[in-house]
């Protein structure tokens, strides 16, 4: 078993998760400033990547490049990974790959906590990706308290690209949001993945 052969009653009943889905989880957040960098970007491969209609071309040309830019407006100092292996608990399924990783330690070769939000891309099916991300939501979790670092919210995220959940994980409480946010609010966006980073501080 994988984090891929979870859906959301599987993993609910796994790991005795409470799931509500509140209005927004994050009503009061302010736009951020993007880069005049990623705003070319998606201007340029935004159109490509929903014309080619593949999961692997929206993730390259739309995903991670909102997620780097995530990075670049933390000035290079957080854990990014893209496809690792992310193996935390065979015996509970918590084992695979996870398509994004943002740790809040600054490292390029092995995800350390705090993991702090994982992003799944899905082709065309957000609702299939929920319980995927929310056992790998589990696994981050695992690994915080590891660290001593059990208490803090852990974000995951399920996006076509265009299309993005986000969904919040406190103890066994697991927050799915209604509302969706899409790529031409990406000034939203980056502020919600900022969010967890900046709530270290």
């Amino acid at each position: 078993m994988a984090y891929s052969d979870f859906n959301l009653s599987r993993v609910r009943e796994t790991f005795g998760l409470v799931v509500a889905e509140p209005k927004s989880l994050f009503d009061n957040i302010k736009p951020t400033i993007a880069s005049d960098y990623l705003l070319t970007s998606l201007d340029e491969n935004l159109a490509l990547a929903t014309a080619i209609n593949t999961e692997k071309a929206r993730s390259e040309l739309v995903i991670a490049p909102v997620l780097l830019e995530v990075r670049r407006q933390l000035h290079y100092e957080i854990g990014f990974f893209s496809g690792t292996e992310f193996n935390i608990d065979a015996s509970q399924g918590l084992t695979g790959y996870c398509d994004y990783i943002l740790s809040a330690i600054k490292d390029s070769y092995e995800v350390r906590s705090p993991v702090l939000m994982l992003v799944e891309a899905k082709n065309e099916n957000i609702k299939s990706g929920l319980g995927q991300c929310a056992a790998e939501m589990i696994a981050a979790q695992m690994l915080n308290a590891k660290s001593g670092l059990g208490d803090r919210p852990v974000y995951g995220c399920v996006t076509t690209g265009t299309d993005w959940k986000f969904l919040e994980l406190r103890n066994r409480l697991l927050k799915i949001d209604q509302r969706d946010y899409f790529i031409n609010e990406v000034s939203l966006l980056l502020s919600i993945l900022l969010l967890p980073f900046q709530q270290l501080s």
